[in-house]
């Protein structure tokens, strides 16, 4: 155990946990804007992680580095499915309508005034928007309850389900940290040797239990609480994994810098991005 980056990593997180909480539980709004900030913030890091990954990128038109940034708000604005609304304003329409402006737009100025047209810029940044921006929107439409309609699970609702996906991802990591400084042996992967088998599957079912221990006291719910931590932690172990391969190959230690101890945007929610798929996939078939 590493006592000092245990320590530096507690008080940020403990910040981060705040601004976290604010977010999330405050209400629909405060929602919405944190994972705009969010978005945001992981769409500047990818972009520079893909310029040292594949230097042609950095060639790329500001209108095109902004424009699929602009392009994947405008997916999340889709996503509120009329939840969000300001007044009789729907803002999941504007979303739907700005993006097929973008849509339009984009590939014809890129065609106009790109002269050497590099397919392979186009595929990194549709990469960018299914591996951000989607998993995002998917979170959004979670939160909006569209998921449900008039049925569903009375405890599992949109403001909760999210809860449990970020309260899976938190625990797991936090208990794979300390369960594999203390006794971790096996590495779990070349690509990140400072994980191991121990910490990994220590997180995984401490996650699970804890979650499910809450959830036993949702009578409606419970084993929804089990498969969904599992799931959570799982596929948030793989993303954890796949961001640390996109950091070797652009050869850097974090993809940012906003956290002491803890990276980047991209550090901390490389985990969530790839949760919230699956998750959501499971709310679609069995909720």
């Amino acid at each position: 155990m590493n006592w000092p980056v245990f320590i530096t990593r507690a008080r940020t997180a403990i910040i981060f946990v705040a601004i976290m909480a604010i977010g999330l539980l405050w209400n629909k709004w405060s929602f919405l804007a944190l994972f705009f900030i969010i978005h945001g913030g992981a769409w500047l890091e990818y972009q520079k992680l893909m310029d040292k990954i594949y230097p042609a990128y950095r060639n790329i038109s500001p209108f095109h580095k902004y424009g699929v940034i602009v392009a994947g708000f405008c997916m999340m604005l889709f996503a509120t499915a009329d939840y969000w609304e300001i007044g009789s304003f729907s803002i999941s329409a504007l979303g739907f309508y700005l993006g097929l402006i973008v849509l339009f737009v984009m590939p014809m100025i890129e065609l106009l005034f790109t002269r050497n047209l590099d397919l392979k810029n186009i595929w990194i940044s549709l990469g960018g928007l299914i591996y951000i921006s989607l998993s995002l929107s998917l979170m959004i439409h979670i939160r909006s309850g569209a998921l449900w309609g008039e049925s569903g699970i009375a405890s599992l609702t949109g403001f909760v389900l999210p809860l449990i996906i970020i309260g899976s991802i938190w625990i797991n990591d936090t208990m794979a940290y300390i369960v594999g400084s203390f006794i971790g042996k096996t590495p779990l992967s070349p690509i990140s040797p400072k994980k191991t088998w121990e910490g990994t599957i220590g997180g995984i079912i401490l996650s699970v239990a804890i979650i499910t221990a809450f959830g036993h006291f949702q009578m409606d719910a419970g084993w929804h609480y089990f498969f969904i931590s599992l799931i959570a932690a799982i596929s948030g172990t793989v993303g954890d994994l796949f961001e640390s391969k996109l950091k070797r190959m652009a050869n850097v230690k974090d993809s940012g810098s906003f956290m002491p101890g803890h990276g980047g945007f991209l550090d901390r929610f490389d985990s969530l991005l790839f949760a919230i798929p699956f998750v959501w996939l499971y709310a679609l078939a069995f909720m």
